[in-house]
């Protein structure tokens, strides 16, 4: 996608050919925008038919033509360095001279920025059902897991036990704030460029609003340098992508990890085998997912040091900068999917991961809170854990003899010692808001689920917004029939 004042279907046969014309070209790149490109032609001209600019006999022949264009598709395009040039000069071939009115009071400046954000906004918002599903899988089966006990780790060494639930529901908080990311930078890409001209707006006397209102956009970017250079939507949307796949990646990292030491089962639809070694079962999909989070940072990078140090106006950089947010929306998106599927399908083995929730005295916190419950200062409580380096209880009283001169059962309860020890127990204790234990991680699911139907009608809304706009361009654009 770029720019320029004019485009190639109006420009004197002196900058028509010439070895960088293949180099300038964004064709390759542009059937993207096609659909886009055409929405806004069709709100362009319909709008300069209203305000008069042009006449309406001229808009119904170029709404028209656009109709014949949209039918041929965009392989049928003409050569030129864009889509917004080809599908003018499509536009004029099929109705003569009065076609080039299309152009009438823009920019090929304002009306790329305009279909970036037309097309870039549906794939924000597809990112985002995408992690509402995502959302979905977690808590289905954070539901189903609410009561099995597994390992929690720090530095990757057994810390205390939880749950699987309070597992899986740790990435859903995480996720919700991503949709929340993705839903955001959708309310700031949502705002119409279009009427900014190249960038010093236009003597037409256009209605702005107008256009956005027919492009399902909620506001105009008031400024007309702004409105036609600024890429910070690109910027925002393609950070909430590669924040959502660094998420995303964790949780892939840990599934690996798991499915290492046999705690968790991964479908064969999300694994695959080794050429040589049939035995192999590897989680090769949640390598890649993990690797997406590179691709996503790449493309953030890359955009950021595209756009840095641009002065104003337009300049040709930006046609550059585009790439890396399709490159973003397209990769992690995937990515998401097939982690939500991974997740669906996975078995988590209850034996295995309760023998593997008491590894390495995972209980040690649970019996160090029994004794500050008893009254005992955490501090010392701690000590005295630490110092018995086990879950023996003969070695529990020898330690508190040592730390306070008092035995174990003189500072607690033994018996609530002794099933503190036990991993289940232990979850069972840590009932606080947020917490593993069974009734906590209860009341987490439904306010999960919550979010989750939250996040549904707020996609929904927004859908519904641009579909509404839709059907008020056809409306208009068939007025002229």
């Amino acid at each position: 996608m770029n720019g320029g004042e004019d485009s190639p279907a109006v420009r004197r046969e002196r900058f028509s050919g010439g070895p960088a014309r293949e180099f300038l070209s964004s064709m390759d790149a542009d059937s993207r925008i096609f659909g886009a490109d055409l929405a806004v032609d069709r709100a362009h001209v319909a709008m300069l038919a209203e305000q008069d600019v042009i006449e309406a006999s001229a808009a119904a022949s170029i709404l028209d033509a656009l109709d014949d264009v949209e039918s041929a598709g965009f392989d049928a395009l003409p050569d030129g360095e864009d889509v917004h040039e080809a599908i003018e000069t499509a536009v004029i071939d099929r109705v003569g001279p009065v076609g080039g009115k299309m152009h009438t009071a823009r920019s090929r400046n304002d009306e790329v920025a305009t279909c970036i954000r037309y097309r870039f906004r549906d794939d924000l918002l597809d990112a985002a059902e995408t992690t509402i599903a995502f959302r979905e899988a977690l808590v289905e089966a954070a539901a189903e897991h609410a009561e099995t006990v597994m390992p929690g780790y720090t530095h990757l060494q057994p810390a205390q036990p939880v749950t699987v639930a309070h597992f899986l529901l740790s990435y859903e908080s995480a996720v919700a704030r991503d949709t929340e990311r993705l839903l955001d930078a959708y309310a700031r890409t949502n705002r119409s460029p279009l009427g900014a001209a190249a960038f010093g707006g236009t003597p037409f006397d256009i209605d702005r609003e107008r256009t956005a209102g027919l492009l399902g956009f909620d506001s105009v970017i008031e400024n007309s340098m702004d409105a036609s250079s600024t890429r910070d939507f690109l910027v925002e949307g393609v950070s909430a992508l590669a924040a959502l796949a660094t998420t995303v990646s964790g949780l892939a990292e840990d599934l690996v990890v798991f499915s290492n030491k046999g705690l968790v089962s991964l479908s064969d639809d999300y694994s695959s085998t080794s050429s040589i070694m049939p035995q192999k079962k590897n989680p090769d999909t949640l390598e890649l997912v993990r690797a997406t989070a590179g691709d996503a940072a790449g493309a953030l990078q890359g955009l950021l040091t595209t756009l840095k140090g641009l002065p104003r106006a337009y300049n040709r950089d930006l046609q550059s900068a585009t790439g890396y947010g399709w490159t973003a929306v397209d990769e992690v998106t995937e990515a998401v999917a097939v982690a939500a599927g991974a997740v669906a399908t996975a078995e988590w083995p209850a034996d295995a991961l309760a023998d593997a929730a008491g590894e390495g005295f995972s209980t040690a916190t649970g019996v160090a809170d029994t004794l500050a419950m008893a009254g005992l200062p955490f501090r010392t409580a701690h000590e005295i854990v630490a110092e018995a380096g086990t879950g023996d209880i003969a070695a529990l009283d020898d330690a508190a003899l040592d730390v306070t001169g008092e035995s174990l059962a003189d500072l607690a309860d033994v018996e609530a010692v002794e099933a503190a020890l036990d991993p289940a127990a232990s979850v069972a204790m840590r009932d606080s808001f947020g917490g593993p234990a069974p009734d906590a991680v209860a009341g987490a699911l439904d306010r999960a689920a919550d979010g989750v139907d939250a996040d549904v009608d707020a996609v929904d809304e927004r859908r519904d917004a641009l579909a509404d706009a839709a059907d008020d361009l056809a409306a208009e654009v068939a007025s002229y029939e």
